[in-house]
């Protein structure tokens, strides 16, 4: 393939003869720059899907009470888009394991001490050990929760930070030795493995937090499918989301598929447990741009026969502005989305990939590390 070829000449060779895009292919394009006229995202408009409500274990700190170590709260734009004080989308379940523990308001800092192999909750200033006590706690508070969607926990704390806090030497130590999770935190990653954990620092990345939102509603519809405890919620299930197992992992979605054919004639409950320890794995990291580029592609040769000339093309520019971070996926969902409902596609408007989670959570300012990882 010439280096010259324009990325959206190379998406309609891809149209035209029904081949997939090739991700190394891409990478000999050239660089596509929008112009003025690029679409902005939807309007934060509901459109009716019935979205079910996640349930989200969260540090209380985040906007729900004044119980950091300070007596202060902090601000977090997510936990207050989901809905922290309203519960428009979530159902925000918060805990704050230091004050859990009998440690007041304000409070002298604890940290994480490294004494030989092991690690200690430690309060310098008394010297105290609070590990023995917030392992117990962590473990009978968790354990007392059901129907776990996520969790947002708050980042760099020695309690409830999952991967960024510091770990030091000895209680008055200025130089950590290295970093790892929180107690309580770390309890959560251990009770939870499943489940997506986040904190409020990672979510201002917004492929990040587009992935922590995909998977935390996810969850909830598949909860609504155990509840329902029947085939046919399953297949449903499957069907509504194909789109968007294609886009995150096609081998998943295939085995996802031979499970519920069930050729072994297996119980029903070992069918939906078999499933969702597959749907865990593809959902495990965030689908790729150039897979989501796939799947948008696969879209729109439903409407190839009845687009203009211009209309495609326009619309495979704005594929290459979204593979360029010029522009959400949500541009190129919103043209698509349009084409559902003037050539009247019931199939694609049932897909979740198009409205993996509420249209009001989608929010185009990031922290500037927008990308794959």
């Amino acid at each position: 393939m010439k280096k010259s070829l324009h990325f959206s000449e190379y998406l309609l060779f891809c149209l035209r003869s029904g081949k997939s895009v090739n991700e190394d292919a891409c990478q000999t394009m050239v660089e596509f720059k929008p112009d003025e006229s690029m679409p902005t995202p939807a309007d934060k408009q509901e459109t009716g899907r019935d979205f079910p409500t996640p349930r989200i274990v969260v540090s209380k700190c985040m906007g729900f009470a004044s119980c950091r170590y300070n007596g202060l709260t902090i601000h977090s734009d997510v936990v207050n888009r989901l809905g922290a004080r309203s519960g428009v989308y979530v159902e925000f379940l918060p805990v704050c394991p230091e004050v859990a523990i009998g440690l007041g308001i304000p409070r002298d800092p604890i940290r994480i001490v490294k004494l030989g192999d092991e690690l200690r909750l430690i309060q310098p200033s008394t010297k105290s050990d609070f590990s023995v006590q917030m392992t117990e706690f962590a473990a009978a508070h968790l354990s007392s929760l059901s129907d776990i969607d996520g969790s947002i926990l708050k980042n760099r704390s020695p309690s409830c930070g999952i991967n960024d806090v510091k770990i030091f030497p000895d209680p008055g130590s200025r130089i950590p030795v290295g970093k790892g999770a929180g107690f309580f935190g770390a309890k959560v990653l251990e009770m939870y493995p499943h489940l997506p954990v986040e904190d409020e620092g990672r979510l201002t990345n917004s492929r990040i937090r587009e992935h922590f939102f995909i998977r935390i509603f996810t969850n909830a519809f598949f909860r609504r499918v155990k509840a329902g405890a029947s085939m046919k919620h399953l297949v449903d299930f499957q069907r509504r989301n194909k789109l968007l197992l294609m886009a995150y992992n096609q081998k998943e979605m295939r085995l996802m598929g031979k499970i519920i054919a069930n050729q072994e004639k297996r119980p029903l409950h070992q069918v939906i447990e078999n499933y969702e320890q597959h749907l865990v794995s593809a959902f495990a990291r965030p689908a790729r741009v150039m897979s989501n580029i796939n799947v948008l592609m696969h879209a729109l040769g439903y409407f190839s026969k009845q687009l203009s000339h211009q209309e495609k093309a326009f619309f495979l520019d704005t594929l290459e502005a979204y593979r360029n971070n010029k522009a959400p996926l949500s541009v190129p969902n919103a043209l698509l989305k349009s084409w559902m409902v003037r050539f009247n596609e019931p199939y694609l408007m049932q897909q979740t990939f198009f409205e993996p989670f509420p249209p009001g959570l989608i929010e185009i300012s990031d922290s500037g590390k927008a990308r794959d990882y």
